[in-house]
């Protein structure tokens, strides 16, 4: 291992089973699509690759831009993961051996009370991934009460995001994390004692539409194929059903495996070649590293192989 490379501030999820999955070799080139705090990158540098990693968050390329500076096999990119083929291509580094994605909020934006990411401690209401654009602030106090409940319906399967949303629309306006937390917890009836605190999953929900994580990762999907060279290797970790069932439902239609149409409603054959293959059952964090990390009880681990197939012209639908 270069005596460039930092220890681990934090380590990843699943860390052993993605590295696994990308089996990286020296001289390769692996792009590492979320960066974070640098977990998985360290570990595909230490086995020989040359690693390209994107974070939108600037704070995470700063933090790493030193160790970036003192190892000549790593570039940091500042730039959303669904940029890579534009920003690959201007690097003359296309296609590249493997990819990995690590998707949703990272540990260090969650420890973050100035981050606006959890309520654990109050802070501004932010949540902003790439610290531009949208607040969570400027969305609860300036979006319709329809718009604020489908979006925790949807993105947080809140059962009473109707009843949520009036509450926050009749606390307007909110500027803490504190504030936010407090009214859903009043609307909801929340008890201390109870099991679950209902304000996870309005922030989480919140926290996806403002930073646009579902179409961000269904433009990653499609960018990922552009991509990889033939054989190149695909390593996912998701941490909400609905990423799991998008990238679930990429792999299974790209591979040629998704499910035919009954003989009632047969399903047009396709003549499109596979352009991933070697799709791998999904893999899920086992007891010594959930005690670990708690964080890891909701990882999910998809892999798959690029075919030398064309890319499909087909979407990917959130």
């Amino acid at each position: 291992m270069s005596d460039t490379i930092p220890a681990a501030p934090h380590i990843p999820v699943l860390l052993d089973e993605v590295i696994a999955a990308l089996a990286p070799a020296p001289g390769e080139t692996i792009v590492d699509g979320t960066f974070g705090a640098g977990g998985y990158t360290r570990a595909l540098l230490s086995r020989g690759a040359c690693v390209i990693a994107f974070d939108r968050d600037p704070d995470a390329i700063a933090a790493g831009q030193d160790w970036a500076d003192g190892e000549e096999r790593l570039t940091l990119v500042a730039a959303d993961f669904s940029a890579m083929v534009a920003e690959l291509e201007a690097r003359d580094a296309l296609p590249v051996d493997g990819i990995t994605l690590d998707i949703g909020v990272s540990s260090m934006q969650l420890d973050q009370a100035e981050r606006g990411f959890s309520f654990q401690s109050d802070g501004p209401l932010d949540m902003r991934m790439a610290q531009a654009g949208m607040t969570a602030a400027d969305f609860v106090n300036e979006a319709d009460e329809d718009e604020i409940a489908d979006v925790l319906y949807h993105f947080g399967d809140e059962p009473k995001s109707r009843r949520v949303a009036r509450a926050i629309v009749a606390a307007r306006p909110m500027t803490r994390t504190g504030e936010l937390a407090h009214v859903v917890r009043r609307a909801l009836g929340y008890k201390a004692h109870d099991k679950k605190d209902p304000a996870t999953r309005a922030f989480q929900a919140i926290r996806i539409h403002i930073n646009r994580e579902l179409g961000e990762l269904a433009d990653g999907l499609l960018a990922a194929e552009r991509a990889l060279k033939p054989g190149g290797r695909l390593a996912i970790v998701t941490f909400h059903s609905l990423e799991d069932r998008m990238v679930k439902r990429f792999l299974r239609t790209r591979s040629g495996s998704a499910p035919s149409g009954s003989r009632h409603l047969p399903q047009a054959k396709t003549v499109v070649e596979p352009s991933f293959t070697d799709v791998g059952r999904p893999v899920r964090a086992g007891e010594d590293e959930l005690a670990r990390n708690p964080r890891a009880r909701s990882a999910t681990l998809r892999t798959a192989r690029r075919t030398s197939a064309q890319p499909w012209t087909e979407e990917v639908t959130t």
